[in-house]
């Protein structure tokens, strides 16, 4: 270990932007053997390591590190699967530079950052390759159930954990593939299909049964689940999508970023046929796309479009690249790819039906506001239209009205139309009901969402265990 001042940071190649963006593969090669151990081996071992108390999951980083550079990979793997239900997605989709590679010791001592995602992804896809990982056997089965609303990280973390308890567990999804945003939001140049879906098959080897297009409030009520099950933990995600107003904005060819990517999805990597991507609505080919937005989601749509063999990409993000919520690594990739970003600028209105052209007012950054970030000011007299065929409006996700969706008006909500849930169990004002994720803070991280699940499905045994209780006095 240590070797941080002789060895330099050297992250797993990186395909030509010519090549990949022609299709919809990972963007990096994996680690040889050789290489993950002499990246790793540049870990200090800090007393107190700072990527994990900043990594949410406080993964146990620099023993799995210490592991791999020994070449005791499945040691390294037993570490990493103890804390993260999903580490070789973690390893994919993360900001590390956000995170734990952020707050790496070592970056902050100028030496550059050890590459611990490319090495959680590298432990992990190892440990598929030679069949380390195996179909959950918990040594005792429970009577009790627990139906998990939702597909998504958090409801699969949870089903993981509780299946491991021995509780009978029922994953319930609007969807026909289980997944949420990690299926159908997240291209494949990102995450591969395959990674997700060889997980989802391994939690249903394990017990876990999935009920697939299955619409709480319409196929099966909330109150149904309820008393199927001896807990019941919501993990929907929010899929509901910010608008933009303005004149114009509802002209053909201005659509939301989830439909876009989804259907893209869908294509792609599923080969499924979508007939709002086969007309055109939901396809790129041959046009000029402007992108609004600046966080991961419009850099996704970005890159997409450029894979569809768009004839231009354009991103409008109203701050600068600075203050942008994005990874960086993801707009680095992007300008690669021949992504266009311009900063400083607000669309106000539309023309054009079907879109011809977006009007875009350019803006400063004035003084900070409530949140600390600075806020955006029109520069008077500066507008001008930029082009467009496509418009993708990418400004996040809110959640949906779910007492009003599932008829069911006991669940009591925050103002911002997050469940209200207990910080750390995810236990709601209803008794033996959970949540968890992005319902419950907000659109946020895949990793946050399984830590959630994680915590909540320790929070639910306790529920199990003292009902058993109550029941046998």
């Amino acid at each position: 270990m240590l070797k941080f001042v002789t060895v330099s940071r050297d992250m797993p190649t990186k395909r030509a932007a010519e090549e990949r963006s022609h299709d919809f593969a990972e963007i990096y090669a994996d680690y040889a053997a050789a290489k993950a151990a002499e990246q790793a081996a540049r870990c200090s071992q800090c007393g107190v390591p700072y990527c994990q108390s900043h990594c949410p999951l406080h993964n146990n980083i620099p023993d799995w590190l210490n592991l791999t550079a020994t070449n005791r990979l499945e040691e390294a793997y037993q570490v990493s699967q103890s804390t993260n239900t999903f580490p070789e997605i973690c390893g994919r989709i993360c900001p590390q530079d956000r995170l734990c590679e952020g707050n790496c010791v070592i970056e902050q001592a100028g030496h550059g950052t050890v590459t611990i995602g490319a090495v959680e992804k590298y432990i992990t896809d190892t440990a598929w390759e030679q069949g380390w990982v195996k179909p959950i056997a918990p040594p005792v089965e429970r009577d009790q159930s627990v139906g998990i609303i939702g597909a998504g990280p958090g409801g699969l973390a949870a089903a993981d954990m509780l299946r491991r308890a021995g509780v009978q567990v029922t994953v319930y999804d609007r969807n026909d593939r289980a997944g949420g945003l990690m299926t159908y939001g997240i291209p494949g140049f990102k995450l591969e299909k395959e990674v997700v879906m060889r997980r989802i098959d391994q939690l249903e080897q394990s017990g876990v049964e999935f009920v697939m297009n299955c619409a709480v409030g319409e196929d099966l009520s909330f109150d149904a689940i309820r008393g199927k099950h001896d807990a019941v933990l919501i993990a929907t995600g929010v899929y509901k999508s910010r608008d933009l107003g303005g004149p114009g904005s509802g002209a053909q060819g201005i659509v939301k970023a989830i439909d876009y990517l989804t259907a893209s999805n869908r294509v792609a990597n599923f080969g499924d046929r979508v007939a709002e991507f086969e007309s055109g609505e939901l396809n790129a080919s041959g046009k000029r796309v402007v992108v609004i937005g600046g966080g991961d989601t419009a850099m996704d749509c970005l890159r997409t479009a450029i894979r569809q063999g768009a004839l231009s990409v354009k991103c409008l993000y109203r701050r600068d690249r600075a203050n942008m919520p994005g990874s960086q690594r993801e707009v680095a990739n992007a300008e690669e790819e021949g992504v266009d970003f311009v900063w400083l600028s607000a669309p106000v209105a539309f023309s054009g039906d079907p879109v011809s052209g977006v009007t875009v007012q350019k803006m400063r950054l004035g003084a900070p506001d409530v949140s600390g970030r600075q806020a955006p000011e029109v520069i008077e007299g500066s507008g001008y239209v930029e082009d467009a065929d496509l418009v993708i409006k990418a400004l996040g996700f809110e959640p949906e009205d779910l007492p009003l969706l599932w008829g069911y008006d006991g669940l009591e909500v925050t103002r911002w139309g997050t469940i209200r849930a207990e910080y750390g169990s995810g236990k709601t004002n209803l008794d033996g009901v959970y949540a968890v994720g992005d319902i419950v803070r907000g659109a946020s991280l895949v990793v946050w969402a399984i830590r959630d699940g994680r915590d909540s499905a320790e929070a639910i045994l306790g529920y199990l265990d003292g009902t058993a209780a109550i029941a046998a006095q």
